[in-house]
């Protein structure tokens, strides 16, 4: 057996796949390996965030293990990791640390948490907007399944969060806006297709709401600029909004949307 392609791996479990001690003490003494803690051995190469994870006896947890899954999330620069077992473990600088049992057993040399695991500390971490668009993000992207998810024994905040989660959300800020909207006595469809595409929010008949990330630039936004032509063209009304908008300006944006609805846009024929 070679090590895994993470570069890391517990001793015991490179003892069974048939490594000697001394094979390991001989790389260990040549520089090949490394030994980050007692019964782990890694490559000087291994991926430093699960070198930081075994050497510290903590699983990559909450926030910083979704953003290894590539799921939405906001800027964080603080580590987040689980304690493996309470007692045994020390805190790495600046890392927050997450205790509790979690909902799906780790296997014993694991160093990232599972994604119910994971989903769980987000819920109970972050604001539960932030919250819901992790969640979205991994439904969305197929990481976990919505209905395995409801048989799992989530509690409190987590179970609030998974009723409010949802499969359908392109991007954390249309689910920021999703459950900022839900209020609204206006039928509201998200990842409606108009005129052959896609629109983010339809509010009612007539008012379209669009969301631009970050990455919203070239040939997309020449491709959206002629789309909301032509859904003007046909009596829609669009309201397209950035990042900023939605996160740090939401109060104008909303009351945009409500001006346009008291003007009755949203509706046929308006």
């Amino acid at each position: 057996m070679t090590l895994p392609s993470n570069g890391i791996a517990r001793t015991a479990d490179l003892l069974s796949s048939g490594w000697s001690r001394h094979r390991i003490s001989a790389a260990v003494a040549r520089g090949e390996l490394t030994r980050p803690r007692r019964g782990w051995i890694a490559r000087p190469s291994a991926d430093p965030d699960l070198l930081r994870a075994a050497a510290n006896g903590l699983v990559i947890a909450c926030i910083t293990a979704a953003e290894r899954q590539g799921l939405w999330s906001r800027s964080r620069t603080a580590p987040h990791f689980a304690v493996r077992c309470a007692g045994s473990e020390t805190r790495p600088p600046g890392a927050v640390l997450h205790w509790g049992r979690p909902i799906v057993p780790r296997p014993p040399g694991a160093l990232v948490e599972p994604p119910e695991n994971m989903l769980d500390q987000v819920a109970r971490c972050v604001p539960h907007e932030e919250a819901v668009a992790v969640w979205d993000s991994a439904l969305h992207t197929g990481l976990v399944d919505l209905d395995k998810l409801r048989g799992m024994h989530f509690r409190g905040r987590a179970r609030a969060v998974l009723e409010a989660a949802s499969p359908f959300a392109g991007s954390g800020l249309e689910s920021y806006v999703r459950l900022r909207l839900g209020w609204l006595r206006v039928s509201i469809t998200w990842q409606a297709w108009l005129l052959g595409h896609r629109v983010d929010f339809l509010i009612g008949e007539r008012l379209v709401l669009q969301i631009d990330g970050g990455t919203h630039v070239g040939l997309q936004r020449s491709a959206d600029i002629r789309h909301d032509a032509e859904l003007r063209l046909r009596g829609y009304t669009v309201i397209r909004v950035g990042y900023v908008d939605v996160m740090e300006r939401w109060p104008a944006v909303q009351s945009l949307i409500m001006q346009a609805i008291g003007q009755g846009l949203h509706l046929r024929g308006a």
